[in-house]
């Protein structure tokens, strides 16, 4: 089976929440990598979804560190919809 990563930088401008995640992540910049597969059989290229993930600051006060974390597609959507409609 033919799988692809695709990778995009989403941008949240207040601290946030991700279901998922237990702790609140700060306003800022995240790499998003979404995992898709090839649905085979079709007659043109078409992919499914079968992963997200988030790379977000490690836990801990001092930590330059980073971690990988999977998380729902419709979370990211719901915290990015969240991130736009609170007031500036």
């Amino acid at each position: 089976m033919t799988t692809r990563s695709r990778r995009e930088t989403v941008t949240f401008i207040h601290p946030f929440r991700i279901n998922g995640i237990d702790r609140q992540l700060p306003a800022g910049a995240y790499e998003v990598v979404t995992d898709e597969e090839m649905i085979e059989g079709l007659s043109f290229a078409s992919f499914r979804r079968v992963a997200t993930m988030i790379m977000v600051p490690a836990a801990g006060p001092r930590s330059s560190a980073t971690e990988m974390i999977s998380i729902g597609s419709v979370d990211l959507a719901d915290a990015q919809r969240i991130d736009a409609s609170a007031p500036k």
